[in-house]
């Protein structure tokens, strides 16, 4: 039952308060100001999250790695990437996304594409968002500033990590050790010395590294082979279908995969055959049992990380997906979806 009517479009809405935060798009009244710009809002919660813009503060965990975002949008964005029903597959490393263009911009990494130009100095990035923050070195602007110690960042995500040397706190906790740390980043590190995880690994030649500044320094030397071929006009790797040529291996992996269904990773225990070898290693959990992801409430084990989340929201009650329109909260985003159609 809905009982409260909107005069103006006739929608019907379940509770009062509901109603009255519908009216002001027909008003256009913004009641809730911003202290710190003198921004205006319709809503409290869209005034709430507006001022982690300037307070440096990212709320919504991920319950998966970790990691916080400031906005739910955003944090429903990155948990897909654990899940398993990300339809756009990168052909090059088998990672999987929800949306065509975030595989897009993924694929600049293998490809070595960079279209957005620092006009002053001329360095190219793969990311717009990246080069936003790089055009701060050239103008000295550091927004972020501690109300502690007055020390300026130029990310927001630096302000957090530094806030926490004032205050001690350390909220990543390792579900093997026990060990605390003050970043997602530190955390992440070190749980690779308990799983031997290695994730950075080389379309090149195939070596795996640990950390992302072991991979820089081993890139670099590809990268300048690289630029000795290009210098001669050639590609070193070329398709064995079209004979077109690239300049990057990873390059013509992902270039070859769409002449071909070749599944080169065979498992070899039952002998099946993957595209990815990143596919290869969740599929050998079945035969090995290994269960990678533990519940720190209970103590029980997930094969994958989807299962793992599901899990830890019956625990938690979690509901991180919150309709923009009138603020119920839903546990899966499915829900949301399906709530959001009668709006």
């Amino acid at each position: 039952e809905k009982p409260f009517t909107c005069h103006e479009c006739g929608k019907s809405f379940r509770v009062g308060s509901a109603l009255n935060r519908h009216r002001r798009i027909h008003t256009g009244e913004k009641p809730y100001e911003c202290r710190d710009c003198g921004k205006r809002f319709r809503l409290t919660s869209t005034l709430t999250t507006h001022r982690k813009i300037h307070l440096g503060e990212k709320s919504y965990v991920c319950l998966v790695c970790g990691k916080t975002f400031r906005s739910d949008v955003y944090l429903l964005a990155h948990e897909t990437t654990h899940g398993e029903e990300n339809p756009f597959r990168c052909l090059a490393c088998g990672k999987e996304f929800r949306l065509k263009r975030y595989l897009t911009i993924h694929q600049r990494i293998h490809t070595g594409e960079k279209n957005f130009q620092c006009q002053v100095c001329q360095k190219k990035f793969g990311r717009r968002s990246i080069l936003v923050v790089h055009q701060r070195v050239h103008t000295g602007e550091k927004p972020y500033g501690c109300p502690e110690c007055g020390k300026k960042f130029l990310l927001s995500s630096d302000l957090v990590g530094h806030r926490r040397i004032h205050s001690g706190e350390k909220p990543y906790e390792c579900l093997e050790c026990g060990k605390r740390f003050r970043l997602s980043c530190h955390l992440s590190r070190h749980q690779r010395s308990h799983s031997g995880e290695r994730p950075y690994r080389c379309g090149e030649c195939g070596r795996s590294y640990a950390d992302s500044s072991g991979f820089s320094k081993h890139r670099k030397i590809h990268l300048e082979k690289s630029q000795k071929s290009s210098q001669r006009g050639e590609g070193r790797y070329k398709c064995p279908y079209c004979s077109k040529s690239f300049h990057a291996k990873s390059a013509q992996v992902l270039h070859r995969a769409t002449h071909t269904t070749e599944r080169p990773y065979r498992c070899s225990v039952c002998e099946k055959k993957f595209r990815h070898d990143a596919t290869l290693w969740k599929h050998r959990r079945i035969h090995t049992g290994e269960k990678p992801y533990k519940c720190p409430v209970c103590g029980k084990r997930s094969s994958d990380s989807s299962t793992h989340r599901r899990h830890r929201r019956r625990h938690a009650e979690v509901k991180p997906y919150k309709c923009p329109v009138c603020g119920e909260c839903f546990g899966v985003v499915g829900a949301l979806l399906k709530h959001q159609r009668f709006h």
